[in-house]
């Protein structure tokens, strides 16, 4: 069967020295994990009373507790979920070559992948802790009780809920990557959530910015659209160089 990569985008991956991956939900629905804004997503399909906003907000989870826990556990747990070959073959870049992974999402399979060079921009949801004693709780607990069993304080996810501020870390972490890339690909994401979508501000003058979406993107730079399923193209692009 004939590749779906171009020999001159093959040739970019091989020749870059420093590769960024800046990746949202759409990495993940191959593995059965549901966007938010497409018209499968959970934005829009939220049946609810409020906006799927509200429940992944610090006002639900300090104002109704118990409201946040049961949108969670009901929505966005997806455990037995696994890596698709997006996730598969970024990580390899991870180990074989100078990459990093950059991602919105928070659902933990870039680390079932294991992937080397990985900012989680937004948390992960399976790293939980009690907010009373901040002591670390297995996510398998969470999904049993949104109370903590040694003292009895409610447990969140390590995630940045609306209304939260980022990891500093995380942002510096990003910054960096970006900024000192040659390659930068864009996977699985439309680049308007903010501050996200701001780094790209940060890349170099000479960086190559590659987008692999299904939806076209819009940029006020030079950059090359690939408007195809990603998990096409990244089961034909290969690793090494």
């Amino acid at each position: 069967m004939e590749s779906m990569i171009d020999q001159e985008i093959q040739t970019l991956f091989d020749n870059a020295k420093k590769i960024v991956f800046l990746t949202g939900a759409g990495v993940s629905t191959a593995s059965g994990i549901p966007d938010y804004r497409s018209k499968n997503g959970l934005y829009t399909n939220d049946k609810s009373d409020k906006p799927a906003e509200y429940y992944l907000s610090a006002e639900c989870l300090r104002d109704e507790p118990k409201v946040f826990y049961q949108y969670e556990k009901s929505n966005m747990y997806y455990p037995d979920a696994k890596p698709n070959v997006i996730h598969e073959r970024q990580a390899a870049f991870t180990r074989e070559r100078d990459a990093v992974v950059v991602t919105q999402n928070i659902d933990s399979l870039y680390r079932k992948a294991n992937t080397e060079n990985l900012v989680e921009f937004h948390g992960n949801l399976y790293n939980v802790y009690c907010q009373k004693c901040r002591k670390k709780v297995d996510y398998r607990e969470y999904l049993k009780s949104m109370y903590h069993r040694n003292c009895g304080g409610i447990l969140r996810p390590d995630i940045v809920l609306y209304g939260e501020g980022l990891n500093p870390s995380a942002i510096s972490q990003s910054i960096q990557a970006v900024s000192k890339a040659d390659l930068i690909v864009i996977v699985g994401t439309s680049m308007r959530v903010y501050p996200f979508a701001g780094l790209i501000d940060y890349r170099s003058e000479n960086a190559h910015v590659l987008a692999i979406n299904e939806e076209q993107l819009s940029f006020t730079f030079p950059f090359t659209m690939i408007k195809e399923n990603a998990v096409d193209f990244f089961n034909d692009l290969k690793v090494n160089a």
